[in-house]
């Protein structure tokens, strides 16, 4: 049994894990689902919204107990990554679902910036307004784009959850202390790529978990929300990944 703490992503809230989190606790995890800051049923000001602010909240939940499997879904990728570069030894492996996976030094913003983020459908369709900035997708534009492989009720039901997502911990780059950087770099590190993602393009996934020398890599034909999609594969390589069988995964 493994200790399992998932992080969400933009817009999301730790609802966004519901699908997958009974599938875990029958294989005999313990799990905890987080919202960050002003996120979910969380009601943090927007102006409080930062990518430290979404680390502490990620620290905080692993200092509550043993070291965890951190798993992180899209901008959860960026949070997971600065939490573990703070408390490394609090974390037994990091996976990337569908995530941005930043080296030190990068935000949100830089990785989507790159050659192989052309195309992403996220960028194409958020509209930016107010002060502190916040992002909105129209719920037409989420459905196609975060919820393409996913049944009508159920992207329906997700859509409806959905809220703001505050912009500053999107450009805010991550930073690894320079004291933890060899604990960090010897973390174990997973990617589940999405081979119909318009959120993050595949290929851009696949240059992320190159760089951060993620092994194993596992494919899923789906959209960019996996756990809703494919909940039964996805809780499959994460059960696997969890128990350590990380070379034996595969879709």
């Amino acid at each position: 049994m493994a200790r399992i703490v998932l992080v969400h992503g933009a817009f999301g809230g730790a609802w966004s894990w519901e699908p997958a989190i009974p599938g875990l606790e029958e294989a005999g995890h313990a799990v905890q689902a987080l919202d960050l800051p002003g996120s979910g049923e969380d009601q943090t000001p927007v102006a409080e919204v930062t990518l430290d602010a979404y680390a502490e909240r990620v620290c905080e939940a692993l200092a509550s107990g043993p070291p965890a499997v951190l798993v992180g879904h899209s901008m959860g990728g960026v949070v997971v990554t600065q939490a573990a570069a703070r408390t490394p030894e609090q974390v037994e492996t990091l996976v990337y679902v569908a995530a941005f996976a930043p080296a030190d030094g990068q935000s949100l913003l830089d990785l989507t910036s790159l050659p192989e983020g052309a195309g992403d459908q996220v960028q194409a369709n958020i509209v930016v307004d107010g002060d502190p900035p916040v992002a909105t997708m129209p719920e037409t534009a989420a459905r196609v784009v975060i919820y393409g492989c996913s049944s009508d009720d159920a992207a329906g039901k997700a859509v409806a959850r959905r809220r703001p997502q505050p912009v500053a911990p999107f450009t805010q780059p991550v930073h690894i202390p320079a004291d933890k950087r060899d604990a960090f770099a010897g973390l174990p590190r997973a990617y589940v790529t999405c081979l119909q993602d318009l959120a993050i393009p595949p290929a851009l996934q696949q240059r992320m978990y190159g760089a951060a020398g993620c092994d194993p890599v596992v494919e899923l034909d789906t959209d960019h929300t996996p756990m809703l999609s494919r909940t039964k594969e996805l809780v499959v390589i994460l059960d696997k990944i969890a128990s350590g069988a990380t070379r034996a995964v595969s879709a």
